[in-house]
């Protein structure tokens, strides 16, 4: 008898070259899956190649802002994921074309085509917040559930891996800077998370793991203030540098001036973001609509850092550690 072989869904991923969408793509890949990445310069998306076998991987290219190029990229899908957020605003790149507008084209695209969806959102998204980013994620998740009642949502706190841009700025900052600010005095909370448990999370979605319609809340094993990750990182780079309290006022005309910035290290945007808590809520912690409710294990900062900030010690790997 003649076996039939079936043919491994596609996976279009949007912002799949971007720092969570590598781990994505990787944990896809490694599923089997096929994966097409939908990016502004698929040019620039080669380090993609290697996460999975010859012709496993495909680069598109798409932007949220062209509805055109996204209905483009889902052709043929099985499952759409939209990974696609930023930080700051410039240019054309702005919080409501991209968190709103965007997370639209890529829900009404999925159901065009008649595939699934998953959609990363942020913990903190608010439609009453005072903060841009904030507002303009709670307004993404209303347009996704709107369009696609079924999708999958998840609100990650804080994430963190070899390429963010959290840990890895503030080490970078005692190679040269005496003291490292604490905003607002360091007391705001977060539930760090690292990228790889964000990226297993996503692919049990496309697995078929994750409840269709939920949105899960996504956050590590230990809730920690803004002072704790700093000291944090502190330990892992082996340097001592004094943290100085800023209060909210003072963080602000800091912010205002770099804000101005080409690359500002903080935004009075982000700021507002910084004056509420980021962890998980007690709601998703009872309804296992968390991490351990899809059965991963998170991984914890202290076993995690080691392995990427080494770099920012006084000799990197050569660095001769200190025994208790």
């Amino acid at each position: 008898m003649t076996e039939i072989l079936q043919t491994p869904k596609l996976v279009v991923v949007f912002g799949g070259s971007g720092f969570v969408g590598r781990h994505v793509v990787r944990a896809l890949a490694r599923r089997g899956y096929r994966v097409r990445v939908a990016c502004r310069r698929p040019d620039l998306a080669g380090h993609l190649q290697p996460l999975g076998n010859v012709g496993q991987i495909q680069a598109v290219q798409a932007n949220l802002r062209f509805r055109k190029s996204v209905d483009q990229a889902v052709i043929g899908a099985d499952h759409v994921i939209n990974l696609v957020g930023i930080l700051t605003e410039s240019g054309r790149q702005k919080f409501g074309s991209v968190h709103e507008f965007g997370a639209r084209a890529v829900a009404e695209a999925a159901r065009g085509v008649g595939a699934r969806l998953t959609h990363v959102s942020a913990l903190g998204a608010d439609m009453q917040s005072a903060s841009a980013y904030a507002r303009t994620k709670a307004r993404g998740e209303k347009a996704v559930r709107d369009t696609v009642p079924d999708a999958t949502i998840f609100r990650p706190s804080i994430i963190f891996g070899p390429e963010d841009r959290f840990f890895n700025r503030f080490a970078a900052m005692t190679r040269y800077s005496p003291a490292l600010p604490l905003i607002g005095g360091g007391e705001t909370r977060f539930q760090p998370v690292y990228v790889a448990d964000v990226a297993e999370a996503v692919a049990l979605s496309v697995d078929g793991v994750a409840v269709a319609g939920s949105t899960y809340e996504l956050g590590g094993p230990v809730v920690a203030s803004f002072r704790q990750c700093l000291e944090e990182m502190l330990a892992v780079v082996e340097r001592k540098r004094l943290l100085l309290p800023l209060p909210w006022w003072v963080s602000k005309l800091a912010a205002s001036f770099l804000g101005l910035l080409p690359k500002p290290l903080l935004t009075r945007d982000q700021l507002e973001q910084l004056r509420s808590d980021n962890v998980v809520s007690p709601g998703a912690e009872a309804e296992g609509r968390t991490l351990s409710g899809l059965g991963i294990e998170a991984q914890s900062m202290a076993t995690i850092l080691p392995s990427y900030l080494w770099r920012f010690r006084a000799a990197g790997q050569f660095q001769r550690r200190q025994t208790a």
